[in-house]
């Protein structure tokens, strides 16, 4: 049996389709990751000094704000939160252990986060000497609402509704202090943190978005290809 040109038409859009949604799949995947508190941070280490920093979305279903944030730290030696325009920061310490437990963030009045907006709060610690660190969160609402990053993987190793944040300690250790920690001396203008949120938005975004548009065009391609080989050798 020979194809058609128009069976072979109909292969290439069935294709394209094909490879379109699986596209869409994988970026619709990415919008709802990227929903949860993440953190991250430069060259950390373990037994190092870094600065986490906690990317915190409004997720609000009936336009309230996310008005407190509070991360439970693994009992660090030291800890000391960046200074937040419109945010105070508490510290949670174990005087008999000498450590530091937890920071909670709380928003001045009429302040806070929107379902449009995200944050980020930022903490130099001194991290244990482990591989990697749990840090379960928790996001309180203005209604009273609050949310508990503190669900570790599903036992098929798949991501559970509220992850708590991992933190994977893979840097390696420059042996002195982190002299780029926050100081809490200084307060970054307004417009250097909106800067900085704008470029962490749009920058990884575009890149994840970039590789999977890629990788459905290289779908395409390769439903093309196998048809273009079948109508050969149907024609041999």
């Amino acid at each position: 049996m020979l194809f058609t040109p128009r069976a072979i038409s109909r292969a290439l859009i069935t294709a394209a389709a094909t490879g379109g949604v699986m596209t869409l799949s994988l970026l619709t995947g990415a919008g709802t990751a990227a929903a949860h508190v993440h953190v991250d941070a430069a060259n950390a280490a373990p037994g190092s000094t870094a600065v986490l920093e906690f990317r915190v979305p409004g997720e609000s279903e009936n336009g309230t704000l996310t008005t407190q944030f509070s991360v439970a730290l693994p009992n660090v030696a030291s800890a000391r939160a960046e200074v937040m325009p419109g945010w105070t920061s508490r510290l949670d310490r174990d005087t008999a252990a000498g450590t530091v437990r937890a920071v909670t963030w709380t928003a001045a009045p009429n302040t806070g986060i929107s379902a449009e907006q995200f944050a980020l709060f930022r903490v130099s610690v001194a991290l244990p000497d482990e591989e990697s660190i749990s840090i379960p969160s928790t996001q309180t609402y203005s209604d009273g609402r609050v949310v508990r990053w503190d669900q570790p993987p599903l036992p098929d190793g798949g991501e559970p509704e509220y992850p708590a944040p991992v933190l994977e300690l893979t840097g390696t250790a420059t042996g002195g202090h982190d002299h780029q920690a926050p100081t809490g001396t200084a307060t970054p203008s307004p417009q250097s943190g909106e800067a900085s949120a704008a470029a962490a938005e749009t920058a990884g975004p575009a890149a994840d978005d970039t590789a999977r548009w890629l990788a459905g065009g290289a779908l395409v391609l390769a439903a093309a290809a196998l048809v273009v080989a079948l109508v050969r050798r149907r024609a041999s």
